[in-house]
């Protein structure tokens, strides 16, 4: 018994179409990611009294606390104004760096599963 695989329009140089296109997909996409790594973000919390600036990577440079903010009977709440800035901080880079990449993949509509490339 012999499968019935349909052959494709355009057969060999179509797969090779694909393959073109996926590489160049991949090149783009390290392209910007490489660009991406390098942005630096500004965030605020606090009503601005906490600021902290984070690059592509995930890499908090520097945190910027006002002096109005510290209080040494209230260490608690400029715990919570740092951990709400730097997690907002790590979002910022992940939704920028998801949207950016969508822009290259989704465009595409290669139909090709996540994480392929």
């Amino acid at each position: 018994m012999r499968a019935n695989i349909p052959k494709s329009a355009g057969g060999p140089q179509n797969m090779q179409a694909m393959l073109k296109q996926a590489q160049k997909m991949q090149e783009d996409m390290e392209a910007l990611q490489a660009d991406l790594d390098e942005r630096e973000y500004d965030i605020s919390a606090g009503g601005g009294v906490v600021g902290v600036k984070i690059n592509g990577r995930k890499e908090i440079l520097s945190i910027d606390i006002k002096p109005e903010i510290v209080d040494p009977d209230d260490v608690e709440t400029l715990s919570d104004i740092l951990v709400a800035a730097v997690n907002e901080a790590i979002k910022r880079v992940e939704d920028t760096n998801s949207s950016e990449m969508q822009k290259i993949t989704g465009s595409l509509g290669m139909g090709m599963p996540g994480g392929m490339f």
